[in-house]
């Protein structure tokens, strides 16, 4: 997979394979960035949490356009080995980021130590774990004041409701094929 902009833009990295992974195409990762610029997202001391990181391509994206700090947590050993990789294989300070391999949701039942401004959320598919991980991002403050959350997810997925989800606003809720790309704003 080919990085699209920033320091890294043009790079390739390497992908997870098997059930359930399923990295972001080009076309849906350029509509995912061009969504948060104009959005006013400013890279430049940004911390990024990708959330089922998979491959790690949305956060890896975010740190060659200049995000400070990316967080990923995947559980599968292989995965989040494939990411360490990569990182190292493009240059990547390990100041800039961490690489978490824990179920997501032990990782979520505790504050971090400092919230992200953006974070993305790309649950494997069929297994309605969006309204899970969102709530427990929120309710532990996982996201900072006026942060972002984008969620990529099956195009049959609705938005969640919940008291958690109350707090943001819904400004994306498009389809790409079979993605359905969800972006809220605290």
């Amino acid at each position: 997979m080919r990085l699209i902009s920033g320091k890294y833009g043009g790079r390739v990295i390497k992908t997870a394979s098997g059930p359930g992974y399923r990295p972001a195409t080009s076309k849906v990762r350029q509509a995912i960035f061009s969504m948060l610029e104009s959005r006013g997202v400013d890279w430049d001391g940004l911390r990024v949490a990708d959330m089922f990181a998979g491959s790690g391509s949305l956060a890896i994206e975010a740190l060659s356009r200049g995000a400070e700090f990316a967080f990923f947590v995947e559980k599968n050993g292989r995965a989040a080995a494939l990411i360490n990789t990569n990182l190292k294989e493009l240059g990547v300070s390990q100041k800039e980021y961490k690489v978490f391999k824990a179920d997501l949701f032990k990782v979520l039942g505790k504050a971090p130590d400092k919230p992200y401004d953006l974070i993305f959320i790309d649950p494997p598919y069929g297994y309605d774990l969006l309204p899970k991980a969102l709530d427990a991002a929120l309710e532990n403050g996982w996201l900072s004041e006026d942060g972002f959350v984008l969620a990529e997810v099956e195009d049959k997925v609705k938005p969640p409701e919940s008291e958690y989800v109350e707090c943001l606003d819904l400004l994306v809720n498009k389809l790409y094929g079979q993605t359905r790309i969800l972006l809220w704003q605290k």
